[in-house]
């Protein structure tokens, strides 16, 4: 690696050098030499990870280099065959204003009217709606009573409806606006009175009618031929715990716990049972579960370009480009090459690891000096090693039409909650955490049926459930 136009790896050789053929230096003195050098190493290598080599976020690239937009001849918006979206008119206006021709202005004659022009303005009107129910009471000869049954839900003198639980929950749960802001909202657009303790019981009732959805999902998700599995670091109560997502194209399920491994994923309890394919980072707890696996490629090209940036491995690039070459393949053959042609870049692929054993060779056992394990690896090794041991996991896309190049549906199924932690810095309880967990993974899979948020919302308190989970009970 290069700072200042200055190769660092070479400069800190250089000095290991010196200090190796310094005969007069104490052993305490050169033991803390290098220690001093595999300091500036470790600092100097995570100075150069970024989010084109690491799993580093881009939002922390100090000096990210956008590429320059190049000119070309299209014009600025949408370009012919994308559907747009924009305003049109409707059938039926809930208002309708007649503009009449002055006819103090026309030219003396007869005139008839024969159409009109239409033009329609598109406006919001927040305004407060408050339904008064009327029980009719009726009184026999005996002074008898008899009152008219309210409708469901309507049990106290005054109370708030759907929509105020609706928009309530919708803005805390899936636009993640904080309680506070929420109750300036309601004050100021529709003079309603709301405390964020109201808020939170809006919360705790969603959460409580999603009971049969959670069930739902964690079925739908066992019986799948693939999910995507990852996890995220989320501070709850400020203590750092874990984030979990199982998912598909159509399904999303979050779970929090306060460990990563496999206590957290047999109380979850989606795995134990599961005999698919998981697609997953390399996290080696998953390896306990599931039928066949699928590593996450992105992940492996972000390791590679550090390997190839930081540690001036010739074969990273090689095999980066390799990986993208057979993803290209695989997506021009439709979703799966033919068995001639996988072997054929399964045989490249061996020959490049081969090569790379020369280039990055493990640690020498002969230096070992009594120590029980494994000796330390580098970064580089480890990665060409888990390439190696690992390679119809990694290259089980190009084989199978269902399993994607990445595990990168895992990825953005979790980055609202990254984004939910930005927000609020943590949650307050675990119990907190679980009730984002259960409502997210609801409003996530409703969207991924084609299901807005709110819709979604007034369904759940309205005592209904989408018809893609009634259909499938």
């Amino acid at each position: 690696m290069a700072i200042d136009h200055i190769n660092v790896e070479e400069t800190i050789q250089r000095v290991k050098d010196l200090v190796a053929k310094e005969k007069t230096l104490s052993p305490a003195l050169k033991a803390g030499i290098d220690i001093l050098l595999l300091l500036v190493t470790i600092l100097v290598n995570r100075l150069g990870l970024n989010s084109t080599n690491s799993s580093k976020p881009p939002s922390t690239d100090r000096f990210r280099h956008r590429k320059p937009r190049t000119n070309s001849d299209r014009r600025p918006g949408g370009q012919p065959g994308h559907d747009g979206i924009t305003l049109k008119q409707v059938d039926t206006p809930d208002e309708i204003r007649e503009i009449p021709v002055d006819r103090s202005s026309l030219p003396k004659g007869r005139y008839q009217r024969v159409g009109y022009e239409a033009r329609q303005v598109i406006d919001i009107d927040i305004a407060t709606l408050v339904t008064e129910w009327r029980a009719e009471i009726l009184e026999d000869g005996q002074g008898n009573r008899y009152v008219a049954s309210f409708p469901e839900g309507v049990i106290r003198p005054v109370q708030y409806g759907i929509g105020v639980k609706v928009n309530a929950v919708y803005m805390s749960q899936y636009q993640l606006i904080p309680y506070n802001r929420i109750e300036d909202h309601f004050e100021d657009q529709m003079q309603i009175p709301i405390s964020a303790g109201t808020i939170h019981n809006f919360n705790q009732d969603a959460f409580e009618r999603l009971e049969y959805f959670d069930n739902w999902v964690k079925n739908q998700l066992t019986a799948s031929d693939l999910i995507h599995c990852d996890e995220t670091g989320i501070n709850i109560g400020g203590k750092p715990n874990w984030l979990h997502v199982i998912s598909t194209e159509q399904l999303s399920y979050y779970y929090p716990h306060a460990k990563r491994g496999c206590d957290a994923l047999n109380e979850i309890g989606i795995l134990p049972l599961y005999k698919g394919i998981i697609c997953h980072d390399h996290w080696k707890p998953y390896y306990q579960y599931g039928g066949l696996h699928s590593l996450c490629n992105a992940h492996h090209l972000r390791e590679l370009e550090r390997a190839w940036e930081q540690d001036g491995q010739q074969w990273a690039s090689k095999i980066s480009d390799l990986l993208k070459e057979i993803n290209n393949a695989t997506q021009s053959a439709g979703g799966r090459l033919e068995a001639t042609e996988s072997e054929r870049y399964r045989k490249r692929y061996r020959e490049l690891l081969s090569e790379a054993e020369t280039e990055c060779p493990p640690p020498d056992e002969t230096k070992r000096k009594g120590r029980r394990g494994r000796l330390a690896r580098s970064k580089s090794r480890n990665l060409l090693e888990r390439l190696r041991d690992f390679e119809n996991d990694v290259l089980r896309f190009m084989d199978n039409p269902i399993v994607p190049f990445t595990n990168n549906q895992a990825e953005n199924d979790l980055r609202m909650t990254k984004v939910q932690q930005k927000i609020s810095g943590c949650f307050r309880s675990m119990a907190g955490a679980n009730i984002f967990c259960r409502i997210r993974s609801y409003l996530s899979t409703c969207r991924k049926h084609g299901i807005g948020s709110s819709e979604a919302l007034r369904l759940l308190f309205e005592g209904k459930m989408p018809s893609f989970v009634t259909c499938a009970e």
